[in-house]
């Protein structure tokens, strides 16, 4: 992970200088904010590669944070919380977070966890191709997904996921499955995550969300999406 840049979204000083340490003897470069307009600023001006964020910012919530960041970037997110109820998780997915570590937290855990979002992020798009289902075309290599010839923007844990989902092309992912590929080791019982994201894609990408008719859930076994192989150029952004 040397040479990456990460920014630190939180406004506990001695939280801080422990990160910033950890950060650092991994080689990072660390940018840090103690709020979250100076966490939009630094997201806007330095591009980091990924952002380890607090909920309980003294300006705005931290989902709100999330939210705005999403609406024109898909930088990996890391929560960062003393918050630790289901509900706070669940609104932390949300709003676009890519995972959720409760404070206190273990330095192992929290770098084992940035690794995971890293890799996802860098080494999925380099094998397989196009995907067709109803009037979506799924752009593997180019990180891309259409809809009526339009592009459709999908943060990237959404993405990670109709991957998984158009890889199967029709058979049913498993839930540990899915877990395990989007979202890493640690995460097999949070099965929320996929209600929460199945929904998110559901809502961009089929016509009738609440009566989808390719991307499908197996209660109680995983989900699955109607998606065949397609041979396609690539398609450029209108």
């Amino acid at each position: 992970m040397s040479g990456r840049v990460v920014l630190v979204v939180e406004d506990d000083h001695s939280i801080v200088r422990v990160l910033r340490d950890v950060f650092l003897q991994e080689g990072f470069q660390v940018r840090t904010a103690a709020t979250a307009r100076e966490g939009m600023v630094e997201s806007g001006s330095h591009r980091p590669d990924f952002i380890v964020l607090d909920l309980g910012l003294p300006d705005l919530d931290g989902k709100e944070f999330i939210r705005e960041l999403r609406q024109w970037s898909d930088t990996p997110v890391l929560v960062l919380s003393a918050r630790g109820a289901e509900e706070e998780k669940v609104l932390a997915l949300d709003a676009g977070a890519d995972d959720f570590l409760v404070k206190p937290f273990g330095v192992p855990e929290l770098l084992a966890r940035l690794r995971a979002l890293l890799r996802r992020r860098e080494g999925r798009g380099s094998r397989g191709a196009f995907y067709r289902f109803g009037n979506v075309v799924v752009d593997i290599p180019g990180r891309t997904v259409h809809r009526n010839g339009e592009i459709v923007r999908l943060t990237s844990v959404e993405f990670r996921l109709l991957v998984q989902l158009v890889r199967a092309e029709g058979k049913v992912a498993t839930q540990s499955h899915l877990l395990q590929e989007v979202w890493g080791p640690g995460h097999a019982d949070d099965t929320h995550y996929l209600r929460i994201y199945m929904a998110h894609l559901r809502k961009k990408l089929e016509d009738d969300p609440a009566r989808p008719a390719y991307l499908l859930t197996e209660t109680g076994v995983g989900c699955r999406c109607l998606a065949d192989k397609a041979d396609l150029p690539h398609l450029e952004e209108r």
